[in-house]
């Protein structure tokens, strides 16, 4: 029997690796839904393992960013460790480049912008992530980035063995040399290329000529489209002293290259695009896809229709209290419907019939309308979503501090709040731990007074008017 976190009904697993597990569960108290990720009992009863985990939650405690998963709390007991993060409703930077190759330059952009300002956080606090890849970003249903997993982040400078995915380590770190912001810049550059391209810059499966790749070879700029060409440069350079100061002063230099390439609502249209790459993985969504659009306007022939019988049985109720109807003429129609003594059922059938297809034509314009106004709405500024809300338990809670500093423990976290995925092919997983929007047409109304109503309303007394005449 695997233990559960306290307070929490779990749903389902979202995903499993060899130190831990993810599960999508529901906060009893409050019924916000969570992402909690587990210990495995055999990294548990590990000293070191279990050291790290109670340092990663520590970490994510102070790093409360709209562009970093938010940690809700840190719960431990004699059965079991987790940590409770946000629910982020998306799928991995990973599965949409697997699925769907090359983003494209705006979208390729708008991950690099985002990811940046979550490292810029943590860089703030001096911590360095060192694990900045595909898996650990993550890409909601409206095209906001997320990241993910500080399961082996340390402190700015830290002096400690190499760890990190190998086809992402920065040259410094196969040197052997102490990372910095510099070697996050580095990492978040070879994403940016790999969502450009659809390849990593250096793609050899032999660790030790990959990492003579990273230390030496040239960066294939070529491969790049021109107006991004000289961000790769900077972000790939070899020498850490060589590349944007920080991941900050990184996004000033994106920005400016983006809008002079691609315009000032580059980073909406980007948004946009990835909105709609995860809308293609639905089903991978933590939460599932989103429910279908209710309909909510009524049928334009079914309500002409229905105003017409109203309004012949008015008329009739009419004549029956005035006593007219004795001088109307017999004739009616089958149902014995009369206006003014004319037949109505059999003057008005055809008429009613093109009202109908007139009114179905009308309808499934304004339900695509509709369903392109929502597809193509903007990202909001602020990401939206758990983040905004209060932690399930009313406040945040982390592990008590231990002694053991973090950077001289062995690897072995588990990815935070999503699934682990498997890497690229031929690549080991960490070293060290586990289109434009459409305006609504503006002639579709819901029958009664809008263009289309009013011209079919028109018809209708037209013909009426002929058919009395000739009469």
């Amino acid at each position: 029997m695997q233990w559960s976190a306290p307070g929490y009904t779990e749903i389902r697993q979202l995903g499993r690796g060899g130190s831990g597990r993810v599960v999508l569960a529901v906060h009893d108290a409050t019924g916000i839904r969570v992402a909690i990720k587990y210990l495995s009992e055999e990294w548990r009863h590990d000293a070191a393992a279990l050291a790290r985990f109670q340092s990663e939650a520590r970490l994510l405690v102070t790093l409360r960013d709209p562009n970093i998963a938010t940690m809700w709390e840190y719960i431990q007991d004699a059965f079991g460790a987790c940590i409770v993060m946000e629910l982020v409703n998306g799928v991995s930077l990973r599965a949409l480049l697997r699925e769907n190759g090359p983003a494209g330059p705006e979208a390729a952009l708008a991950v690099l912008k985002g990811s940046l300002l979550g490292l810029a956080k943590a860089h703030d606090l001096e911590l360095v992530h060192r694990d900045y890849k595909p898996e650990n970003v993550l890409v909601r249903d409206d095209g906001v980035s997320k990241l993910v997993d500080f399961g082996i982040a340390v402190r700015d400078g830290t002096a400690a063995r190499p760890e990190g995915t190998p086809p992402y380590m920065a040259p410094e770190l196969w040197a052997g040399r102490p990372a910095t912001p510099a070697t996050d810049v580095y990492a978040a550059t070879v994403v940016f290329f790999e969502c450009l391209t659809g390849q990593r810059p250096y793609r050899s499966t032999e660790p030790s000529v990959l990492g003579y790749q990273h230390v030496h070879a040239p960066v294939p700029l070529h491969e790049a489209p021109s107006p991004v060409r000289e961000l790769v440069r900077r972000g790939l350079a070899k020498d850490p002293a060589e590349r944007p100061g920080s991941a900050l002063a990184f996004v000033g230099e994106l920005e400016r290259a983006a809008r002079a390439a691609y315009g000032e609502d580059w980073e909406e249209r980007g948004r946009r695009r990835l909105s709609g790459l995860v809308a293609l993985l639905a089903l991978l969504l933590p939460e599932g896809p989103p429910p279908p659009t209710p309909e909510t306007s009524t049928s334009l022939a079914r309500t002409v229709f229905q105003d017409l019988r109203s309004t012949v049985r008015r008329v009739g109720r009419s004549k029956a209290a005035t006593g007219a109807g004795a001088d109307a003429p017999a004739a009616a129609g089958p149902d014995g419907w009369t206006v003014d003594g004319s037949p109505v059922r059999r003057a008005a059938g055809p008429n009613v019939r093109r009202v109908a297809m007139g009114g179905a034509l009308a309808t499934a314009a304004a339900v695509t309308a509709v369903i392109v106004l929502v597809s193509s709405r903007p990202a909001p500024e602020q990401p939206i979503g758990a983040a905004a809300a209060v932690p399930p338990s009313g406040q945040l809670s982390a592990p008590p501090e231990t002694p053991s500093d973090a950077g001289d423990q062995p690897a072995g976290s588990p990815q935070a709040a999503v699934p682990p995925e498997t890497g690229p092919p031929g690549f080991p997983e960490s070293t060290g731990a586990d289109p434009a929007g459409l305006p609504r047409p503006s002639g579709l109304d819901d029958g009664r007074g809008g263009p289309v109503g009013r011209a079919a309303g028109e018809r209708g007394r037209r013909d009426q008017q002929r058919r009395d005449e000739k009469a």
